[in-house]
């Protein structure tokens, strides 16, 4: 299976995501916000592939956007609040 990370964004939303041939595996979402503040709302994978790590390489990598592009995160959804928790790597890209 791919571990490809794709990605998509328009003026107020975006996702971070990866499929297989069946279509999307797991997906993260976001809002952008007028300051500069993505706004995590939601992950999801495929239920036969939760537990394999999709999700948290999903929020990876949009912690590493964040930084490329000076953005902070709030961690809205449930799981990217747990994973900011367990990560005090991504503590400088945590919004206040």
């Amino acid at each position: 299976m791919s571990q490809e990370i794709k990605h998509k964004e328009n003026d107020t939303r975006g996702m971070f995501y990866m499929e297989d041939d069946k279509g999307i595996t797991s997906e993260l979402t976001y809002t952008k916000q007028d300051n500069g503040v993505l706004v995590i709302d939601h992950t999801e994978t495929r239920s036969e592939l939760e537990g394999k790590g999709l999700a948290s390489m999903l929020l990876k990598r949009s912690v590493e956007y964040a930084r490329e592009k000076n953005y902070k995160i709030d961690p809205l959804c449930p799981f990217a609040e747990v994973k900011f928790d367990e990560h005090k790597e991504y503590r400088d890209v945590l919004a206040s």
